[in-house]
């Protein structure tokens, strides 16, 4: 399980039971920033005591079973780095491509990566990866995350790109 995994499930399991992320945070002992940093796949480090204490409030527990591979489970998220790492010497890891589409931030240094993967990928990659990115965060996050990546390294919002992922 990944980090963001672990945030849509409690985000759900939250959802589920009616509990604001304020309500949830409080009685975990944590802060609200804390939890919808976590929920939205972008808090860097959890330590597993605050994560027992959210679980505990959601009636969840950690279950440990074999992983799935990295590949498999973020495929289009690595063909899209793949794809976005074609002419460059330093590499745009899948990682950094699914941080910079949960945050709308693009890597530093690493523009021209974005240009490449959103102007000359194609949409079947740009579809995919959207929407497995997407089932990490809220509705249409990822969407408008990507146009303010597009902004960022210089790309026009009216551009083919956006038809891609349309």
């Amino acid at each position: 399980m990944v980090l963001q995994d672990l945030g849509v499930a409690i985000r759900k399991a939250r959802d589920a039971r009616g509990l604001t992320q304020l309500q949830l945070a409080t009685a975990a002992g944590l802060s609200r920033n804390t939890l919808n940093r976590l929920e939205n796949g972008v808090f860097p480090d959890l330590g597993l005591r605050k994560a027992q204490a959210i679980l505990r409030e959601l009636d969840m527990e950690f279950a440990i079973k074999p992983a799935e591979s990295h590949a498999q489970k973020l495929k289009f998220a690595s063909m899209a780095s793949t794809s976005a790492n074609v002419s460059f010497k330093k590499e745009l890891t899948s990682e950094e491509l699914v941080h910079a589409l949960l945050t709308g931030k693009a890597t530093p240094g690493k523009a021209a990566h974005f240009i490449v993967l959103l102007e000359e990928s194609p949409s079947v990659i740009l579809k995919g990866l959207v929407d497995e990115v997407g089932a990490l965060a809220k509705p249409g996050k990822v969407e408008k995350n990507l146009k303010k990546i597009a902004e960022q390294v210089g790309l026009d919002e009216s551009g083919a790109w956006l038809k891609k992922i349309a």
